[in-house]
């Protein structure tokens, strides 16, 4: 079993982006919130881990140029096909012939973590908390505040990934072996799907291109009905 001071993290943050994402937020604004949100999950993770450990994988060509404004990460196309056809695009191009992953200028990487772009009250503090009790296991997730979900997935054989997001993927990710963590990290386990999750990350305190996003909306609101009417 690996020790964390065994691992070299690197994070792959897949995102949806585009006008599909986040639907279920059922707002005007859900695109600029969406990517606001995945922006500063990346952010987190890049001050965690550093900018050549992360990588995106995304279809949104926009949400490309707000990455790098924040840093120089690697990004590999989304296939297009699902959560799980993302995240593993994001692993395979970490791995080398011999199962060992490189990012960058060949630098080694021993644990992966794959990252869902919905975060907005992440620290870096709960991240590193997260990777540590990760790395005791070979295979581990954390799954989301509803305990059915997940939050994160990680493996410290990067060249065997395989994962089962979607709803109810708490349960099929135990099934396939993996360590369930319940980690008391609310910023972590907070992914924002719809509006009453935007309300409990309000709570927690939120990311700031978040706040701003929201700020916008809601000054953009407020000049639409200058009598709260």
């Amino acid at each position: 079993m690996s020790t964390p001071q065994d691992l070299d993290w690197a994070i792959v943050v897949p995102v949806k982006g585009g006008p599909g994402a986040k639907s279920r937020l059922h707002s005007p604004a859900r695109g600029a919130i969406a990517t606001a949100v995945a922006l500063d999950t990346i952010a987190t993770a890049v001050t965690t881990v550093g900018a050549t450990r992360v990588l995106v994988v995304t279809g949104d060509r926009g949400l490309e140029r707000e990455v790098r404004t924040i840093a120089p990460v690697a990004i590999v196309d989304d296939p297009g096909t699902g959560l799980d056809a993302a995240a593993l695009a994001g692993v395979s191009s970490l791995v080398g012939v011999a199962g060992v992953g490189v990012v960058g200028a060949g630098a080694p990487v021993t644990g992966v973590a794959v990252l869902l772009g919905d975060h907005p009250c992440l620290t870096e503090r709960e991240l590193r908390v997260a990777l540590e009790v990760s790395g005791r296991h070979t295979r581990a997730f954390a799954p989301d505040a509803h305990g059915t979900g997940t939050a994160m997935v990680t493996t410290t054989r990067p060249g065997e990934f395989a994962s089962a997001f979607g709803a109810g993927s708490a349960a099929r990710h135990q099934a396939m072996g993996m360590v369930r963590l319940d980690l008391e990290l609310p910023g972590l386990r907070l992914d924002v799907d719809d509006l009453d999750d935007l309300d409990a990350a309000r709570g927690l305190g939120i990311g700031p291109r978040t706040r701003a996003a929201l700020l916008d909306y809601a000054t953009e609101r407020a000049g639409e009905h200058p009598h709260g009417r």
